[in-house]
């Protein structure tokens, strides 16, 4: 079995992306990481050749700027460029990690496992990840319906897969015939650290890929202007890779006590409210769980 890795780039360096260790994080599990570089005007390629693992291959690639209407401003150039890295996988299966996500060392071992156990069924085209979301420091994980609690991270290499945005993976089925995919979960987890930037490179990192989303003017994010009732305690450990990365904290993140609740923060309480009475998870999934 060969293990692919993949994802796409561009002035991460800048960005603030603690893509070096996301890299590093996957490398004892995969065969190859192949990396769909866009243009870049800082030191992100310096610091990917860097690492000088022969596991790595780098992607050259333009981006198409040109996109019009509804396709520019919802992500389709991520999902453009996480397919060209996802097309150069010669792997049975394609592990995605984006610039801010880890993998934990004591995961490896579950995830092979879980790779190894899934390759002859053919039912399982995917397999989807428990996902950390860590929110203003290392110490603090935010957790309700809005933030995705499970995502597919990879996915078989031998079926018409693809990303038609920078979350999620359609599998083609026939002539403008599109699905989830199938998936078995991987007994592992995503540790996302995009929100734990400090609040102005965080606001560089956004304000740099907005345009990509929307038309609407760019708002400053304040950390503090959220729902507390979404910040819960991380007592578990870091991955060893991002160690080194993390910003020094103490304690747990604290929000504005006097937030007022945004009309859809107020509707992700009551999903809460729902999730707490029946035991549901409503957060949106982007996959079909299987049975492997």
């Amino acid at each position: 079995m060969k293990i692919s890795a993949f994802t796409f780039l561009r002035n991460a360096q800048r960005l603030h992306f603690p893509f070096a260790e996301s890299i590093r994080s996957a490398l004892p599990l995969v065969d190859e990481f192949v990396i769909a570089l866009g243009p870049c005007d800082d030191d992100t390629e310096a610091r990917i050749r860097a690492i000088g693992d022969p596991k790595i291959r780098i992607i050259p690639t333009a981006w198409n700027e040109n996109l019009d209407g509804t396709w520019k401003v919802k992500g389709f150039i991520y999902g453009q460029q996480k397919t060209i890295a996802l097309f150069n996988c010669t792997g049975d299966w394609a592990l995605y990690l984006e610039g801010d996500e880890l993998l934990h060392e004591d995961d490896l071992p579950r995830i092979r496992a879980a790779m190894e156990r899934h390759l002859g069924d053919r039912k399982v085209e995917a397999l989807y990840f428990r996902y950390l979301h860590f929110y203003g420091n290392q110490n603090t994980v935010a957790n309700s319906p809005r933030w995705y609690r499970r995502e597919v991270r990879a996915v078989r290499n031998n079926i018409p897969i693809w990303g038609p945005k920078g979350l999620f993976f359609s599998v083609v089925t026939g002539y403008k015939r599109m699905r989830y995919p199938r998936a078995a979960f991987a007994d592992a987890t995503i540790y996302h650290y995009g929100w734990i930037r400090s609040e102005e490179q965080f606001n560089e990192k956004w304000k740099g890929t907005f345009r990509h989303f929307t038309h609407k003017p760019y708002q400053h994010t304040a950390y503090a202007e959220i729902d507390p009732q979404v910040l819960q305690p991380f007592a578990g450990t870091h991955p060893k890779a991002v160690q080194d990365w993390l910003p020094p904290a103490e304690g747990l993140f604290r929000a504005n006590p006097d937030h007022v609740l945004t009309r859809r923060e107020r509707k992700n309480r009551f999903m809460m409210v729902i999730e707490k009475w029946t035991g549901l998870d409503t957060s949106r999934k982007h996959f079909k769980k299987v049975d492997g």
